[in-house]
């Protein structure tokens, strides 16, 4: 018992500094672009332990006919934060640019620092321009107001370009344009990711790439953070402008250490000290219309906007007690919010949530509450600890460029830059492009040529199928390499009525799912993807690796793709009943019987047993769940959206790391703790499946009282107390014999283990299920056997069948058998018994 004790505290103490690890990697990120220019001046300006050098330094390259570097007296902005950065400006008579050249694209803060002042004989304070990009306007009819306080913008941009160009335009005759300061940071691409909640219910595709404008970021009932104190340089004010102070709250500090865990926030989403502060929610009476705390800010009218809200449960004594509900302008964002289920029942979490607003309120008043729960026997309560709102969709008028002329250096160049002859460069550009292309390979059929931005896929090593073996062989099918999978957009387009809306039958996290019907009447499942999501575009490039190589009964098959102008669309057959899930709960569909359920359970193991033993390398589903388990006309059980899906560990190797991905209520705690995936990871989500099968309930329900929310947790108190029957679905209650129940259980039990190690492969699994069949098919009379424990002790032709699920043709000759049609088990008892066992 000692030693046991011992490698246990040995084993929380290696998942402690695990965790740490995690929630301290990501502290020393460091910008690959890290520009910062002191604009007008000739001297570098050291502000908040950074260092703004003069724009005649070289760092970018300024393109300007006529511009004046202007200063005023250090004495009129003393009194400014980052004062240094307002005694001097560039102005700017006609259209000029700023350049940058970027070691890495992706997601950059671009922030302009702007104080209008008096100059010789110009006014800044009329001054009238345009800034913008050459993909997105940031500013137009833009004038600085003549206030005493300095003007900040920061905008969060996708660039896909090697080069960062900020032109800055004046509008009108007589007038100028300025800048003070310029900041072009890189942040890590998941700053902001793809996806987000809408208030419809519903979820918004395609953030990764939307530029956004930040128009607060609030450090909720804590100190004002300065841009030294952030991993990004970023400020967050107080909200004591803001707060209305409609009820009671009181603010809170956390004075111990947060539990930053992978897969949820870190500390290049919010500071520290914002997360171990918070305001909390006092009421007495919960019934009460003015018992939520409300936030209210003045936006654009009618404008779309991403909130981001910083959460860190740093007042709760215990796990699943702090229930509160969100609203955004009185809409509902989020009923019942239950940190606990975040972070499996973890304290001092940091976690965000993201909701987009798709329009806000005509008034220009944004209003954001926190209330108590609903839910009886909850304490009425109530955090936040920080708030971000960013305006999407900014750009306003026509792009204006002035790029650099060819060939600059880092060095100050005063030169026109003109739009046409920018224009006309890349025009050229292209033209030659297509020349030596044409050159270079034959013309091909204008249907098969692709146009998509993403690789070709052409000559990706994957893994052989059928082998034991370290061979490989090359995928071509479904690539540029080979045509046979492309099928024309204009086909597609007809076969769905144009996509239109009455043909959706799905809508998942990589877009909308559309019934399609070919003028040959047969039926297919047309897959269409954001075309600005690259969270899409990985998902799209994964299923064409994997599904062009894939080829089973129990795996949903690709039929084709399409990537004609920049689409990203995957074709698949069609399953005529849809998923698992609504077979057992949430629709009017008629209950399936048990023998049912376990003959759809044992396809679908099948199918992962197939990607996790057929090949070289197992494939890792990692998405697996009752909506990702599709039934065809025959209730035929198919595993399918590999989008997710990871190749697994060499074969020196024991997990895959890789950053934690899947569905909340079904990942693997063990992945999510330690950010190690291998193939127990997908056992361990099959096993909640299985709760779900025989319970017929979702996995995670937060209307139901605290022990119930989380169906894993709750099902494994009844099944260690040998009283499963007691939760399973009253529909088929009367039809499970208590034998196959056991076995079920105890399959389940297993799946469920906390380490992987611990867990079954997928063939142990599938074996008990079909054993779990045969149980309730024959009776007590086989109920002595405990499968799982037999296993290791088949004979090696029925391992064979078990492993391979089909048993060879030369199995068939010897014995004088026909096995394709019968169960494993089945097959595996005729198997036996011709070999004189």
């Amino acid at each position: 018992m000692d030693s046991r004790r011992t490698v246990n505290l040995n084993l929380l103490l290696a998942l402690s500094v695990a965790a740490w690890i995690v929630g301290t990697c990501n502290a020393d990120f460091t910008p690959a672009d890290n520009y910062l220019i002191n604009c007008g001046s000739t001297v570098d300006a050291n502000v908040d332990q950074r260092v703004f050098q003069a724009d005649n330094s070289g760092t970018a390259i300024l393109t300007s006919p006529q511009s004046t570097a202007a200063t005023i007296s250090p004495n009129l902005v003393s009194g400014f934060d980052s004062a240094m950065l307002y005694q001097s400006a560039r102005i700017f008579d006609a259209p000029s640019s700023y350049a940058f050249k970027l070691k890495s694209r992706g997601r950059h803060f671009v922030r302009l620092h702007f104080f209008p002042f008096k100059y010789q004989t110009y006014d800044l304070t009329t001054a009238n321009f345009k800034v913008s990009t050459e993909d997105v306007v940031l500013l137009n009819n833009f004038t600085a107001p003549s206030s005493s306080s300095p003007v900040f913008r920061e905008y969060s941009l996708n660039i896909t370009r090697d080069m960062l160009i900020l032109t800055f335009v004046p509008l009108g005759n007589n007038t100028q344009a300025f800048i003070n300061a310029i900041e072009v940071i890189s942040v890590p691409d998941d700053l902001i990711t793809d996806s987000a909640q809408t208030l419809n219910p519903g979820q918004y595709l395609g953030l990764s790439v939307q530029p956004l404008q930040t128009f607060y970021r609030i450090n909720v009932g804590g100190p004002k953070v300065t841009p030294d104190n952030d991993t990004l340089w970023r400020t967050w004010v107080t909200d004591q402008s803001s707060f209305l102070n409609s009820t009671a709250t009181k603010v809170v500090n956390f004075p111990g250490k947060l539990n930053y865990q992978g897969g949820l926030a870190t500390q290049e989403d919010a500071p520290d000290s914002v997360y171990n502060t918070a305001r909390q929610l006092l009421v007495q009476n919960n019934t009460s219309t003015m018992s939520n705390m409300t936030w209210q800010f003045d936006v654009d009218s009618q404008s779309s906007y991403l909130i981001r809200f910083h959460f860190c449960d740093i007042v709760g004594q215990a796990a699943y007690e702090l229930l509160f509900d969100v609203y955004v302008d009185s809409l509902s964002a989020s009923k019942d919010l239950d940190l606990s289920t975040k972070s499996f029942g973890t304290l001092a979490v940091p976690f965000y949530m993201d909701i987009v607003l798709p329009s806000s309120d005509p008034s220009g008043k944004l209003s954001i509450s926190i209330g108590p729960s609903s839910i009886k026997n909850i304490a009425p309560d109530g955090i936040l600890n920080g708030l971000e709102i960013m305006k999407m969709n900014i750009s306003t008028g026509s792009v204006f460029v002035v790029a650099p002329p060819p060939g600059a250096k880092s060095h100050l160049a005063v030169i026109l830059g003109s739009v046409l002859g920018g224009v006309a460069a890349v025009i050229i550009g292209i033209v030659l492009c297509i020349c030596c292309r044409r050159k270079k390979k034959p013309r091909t059929p204008l249907t098969s040529r692709p146009s998509s931005p993403w690789t070709p896929l052409n000559g990706l090593s994957f893994l052989t199928t059928g082998s034991r073996t370290t061979s490989r062989t090359t995928l071509t099918s479904g690539t540029s390499g080979d045509t046979s999978y492309r099928i024309p957009f204009v086909v597609l387009q007809d076969a769905t009525n144009h996509f239109d809306e009455q043909m959706v039958i799905g809508v998942g996290g990589f877009g909308k799912v559309y019934k399609a019907v070919m003028q040959d009447g047969s039926k297919l499942a047309v897959k269409r993807g954001n075309q600005k999501s690259h969270q899409g575009l990985r998902e799209f490039r994964t299923e064409i690796e994997l599904l062009s190589g894939l080829r089973h009964r129990h795996l949903v098959s690709l039929i084709g793709y399409c990537d004609e102008h920049n689409e990203m669309i995957l074709v698949y057959e069609y399953m005529e009943k849809g998923t698992l899930k609504s077979h057992l709960y949430g629709s009017d569909m008629p209950p399936l019987s048990w023998k049912k359920r376990l003959e759809i359970c044992i396809g679908a193991a099948r199918g992962l047993h197939y990607l996790h033993t057929g090949f070289a390398k197992s494939i890792i589903h990692r998405d697996v769940k009752s909506a990702n388990i599709l039934l065809d006309e025959s209730l035929l059980a198919k595993v399918s959206d590999f989008g997710l899906s990871k190749v697994g560990p060499e074969f020196d190797q024991t997990h895959v790391s890789t950053a934690v991905k899947g569905s909340f209520g079904y990942l693997d705690p063990e992945y999510f703790r330690r950010q190690k995936l291998t193939d127990k990871s997908d056992v361990y989500s099959f096993g909640v499946v299985l709760l779900e099968v025989i319970c017929a309930r979702p996995v995670i329900d937060p209307t139901l009282p605290r022990d119930m929310i989380n169906l894993a947790e709750w099902a494994m108190k009844w099944q260690k107390r040998g009283e499963l029957d007691q939760i399973v679905d009253q529909r088929i209650a009367g039809t499970v014999r208590p034998e196959a129940l056991r076995k079920f259980g105890e399959t389940v039990e297993k799946c469920l283990a906390e380490y992987g190690v611990e867990r079954p492969t997928m063939g142990d699994v599938l074996w008990n299920l079909e054993f779990v069949l045969q149980l309730q098919e024959a009776g007590p009379d086989m109920s002595n056997i405990d499968s799982m424990n037999q296993i290791s002790e088949l004979p090696s032709n029925a391992k064979r069948v078990v492993s391979s699920l089909e048993l060879s043709t030369a199995d068939e000759s010897r014995t004088g058998i026909d096995y394709s049609d019968m169960s494993t088990s089945n097959a595996f008892s005729q198997l036996i018994n011709a070999e004189g066992r």
